[in-house]
């Protein structure tokens, strides 16, 4: 169950201002929690080593930019409750006699939109009226961007108010075009959207989707508010789910396909392919197997068309409201298969293992760097009380973890998947269930006859055969003699 305590505003400050993650917020709040009630969050979060003490000082300022501006909105009638909690967004002021719109804040008038963003702080758009209004011409213009990044070998495209747009190649960005005027990117993001994913995009301040733009591709977007005003990130996704070949990932993968009940997790950080990997396993299973493949994604990104599987393919926010209650739902459709585009929350975590015990075969990301890590981090989403049982099940019906990071290649061509694999063996189980994970490592250095392999190993081999630079291998590795070695 989630946790019904209001999200202090310290904690909404870090996530909008992108120094942390809703799930390093959530991680922060338990350990609040655990700490006392006179524990603050802010320097639980230091201690944890999310924020430094800068960025501590920052939201704090921040804070108070907001809570006195809070003040000022109240209403004149009666006096504010002594102690009240202030919430993030304030509570609108009466409105002004005068024909002409009150301004926004007590703040000087700002010099465009952008300004007007950073002086109100962490608040909604509001409505979509607010947005410019987009035209054919701008659609026309960012095809063409697309369009371009494409035929350049890009996997990302960055569109950003006032600045060059940024295309991502073999993992580094480089320009594309001339820089957005004030409101371009706006009018560009705003012209691919539909009236309802505007309005949503106004009221919540972000929005992921996935468009398909007829001669160039699929796109995942993720689109958001920032300082200068209506930003977007759009990543490039094949037409068709891609292969093991294709993606240069080893064949021995393809048993991690063959498990008709458990669970098999694929695990990174952003931006390192675990989608493309888990489209490729969900592809496997949909060319070889006559079951029911349910799929739950945020948004859907490779479309998987029935092939001997029947599949049915589900978005968090617009074919259900979440991931947790699209899995409570799925157990009644009669899934063979579940593919959760990520575990997000305790709650999702929860029903994936039930749905992994109770004869399911559950695929899913998670966004952890290692596998022992993947196992603390699921086992740590847990009250205290509950990590004993956590342990057991996850023993009992884990049966994978594939890390993997995206290096850049010697040649420049591209970037190569470096894999840590964890195979669930009966001794794996064991100190799982006795919590001893950090014994796990000498496990995956011995285990090579069961498929089991370390992230430094993998990148040790591709510097051995030429295929990764020492320089470049170590950055990823956890060991850097082990590079150096090589």
């Amino acid at each position: 169950m989630t946790d019904p305590r209001p999200v202090p505003l310290l904690g909404r400050l870090a996530v909008h201002l992108k120094m942390i993650s809703m799930d390093q917020l959530a991680e922060a709040i338990r350990s609040q929690g655990r700490a006392g009630e006179d524990a603050k969050l802010g320097e639980v979060m230091v201690s944890l080593g999310l924020i430094d003490r800068a960025q501590l000082a920052k939201l704090i300022a921040a804070q108070q930019q907001v809570i006195a501006k809070q003040k000022k909105a109240l209403p004149v009638s009666g006096p504010a409750q002594a102690g009240a909690r202030p919430a993030l967004r304030p509570t609108p002021a009466p409105p002004a006699p005068a024909a002409a719109p009150a301004p926004r804040s007590a703040a000087p008038a700002p010099t465009s939109r952008a300004a007007a963003a950073m002086a109100e702080g962490p608040q909604p758009i509001g409505s979509a009226a607010d947005f410019a209004a987009p035209s054919d011409a701008d659609r026309a213009r960012f095809e063409g961007i697309l369009r371009r990044a494409i035929e350049r070998g890009a996997s990302d495209v960055h569109l950003h108010e006032g600045a060059t747009v940024q295309i991502r190649i073999a993992g580094q960005l480089a320009p594309e075009g001339d820089s957005l005027e004030l409101e371009d990117a706006e009018r560009m993001v705003l012209s691919i959207l539909s009236p309802q994913q505007r309005d949503v995009l106004a009221a919540r301040g972000e929005l992921d989707v996935c468009n398909t733009f007829p001669g160039i591709g699929r796109f995942r977007a993720n689109l958001y508010r920032a300082h200068r005003g209506l930003d977007g990130v759009f990543r490039f996704i094949s037409a068709t789910p891609p292969t093991l070949d294709q993606l240069g990932l080893p064949a021995r993968l393809a048993k991690f396909t063959t498990y008709h009940q458990g669970m098999v997790l694929v695990t990174g950080p952003s931006g390192c392919g675990k989608s493309s990997t888990m489209a490729a396993l969900v592809n496997l299973i949909n060319e070889e197997r006559r079951e029911h493949i349910l799929t739950i994604e945020d948004p859907i990104e490779y479309v998987h068309a029935s092939r001997r599987c029947l599949v049915n393919q589900r978005s968090a926010g617009d074919h259900t409201q979440s991931f947790a209650r699209a899995l409570r739902a799925a157990l009644r459709e009669d899934p063979d298969v579940i593919v959760i585009g990520e575990l997000r929350d305790l709650e999702t975590v929860s029903l994936a293992l039930s749905a992994a015990e109770t004869g399911h075969f559950v695929l899913a990301t998670l966004h952890t760097d290692n596998a022992i890590r993947t196992v603390n981090r699921l086992v740590g989403s847990f009250p205290a009380d509950q990590q004993d049982q956590v342990r057991t099940m996850m023993s009992e019906s884990l049966r994978a973890v594939i890390s993997q990071r995206l290096l850049p290649r010697a040649d420049g061509q591209g970037r190569v998947a470096a894999l840590e694999t964890m195979v669930v063996t009966r001794a794996v189980a064991n100190l799982i269930r006795e919590n001893k994970t950090f014994q796990i490592h000498s496990i995956l250095q011995t285990g090579a006859s069961q498929g089991m392999a370390l992230l430094d190993h993998s990148i040790r081999e591709l510097v051995q055969k030429g295929v990764v630079k020492v320089e470049d291998a170590a950055r990823y590795v956890e060991d850097a003699k082990a590079a150096a070695a090589a």
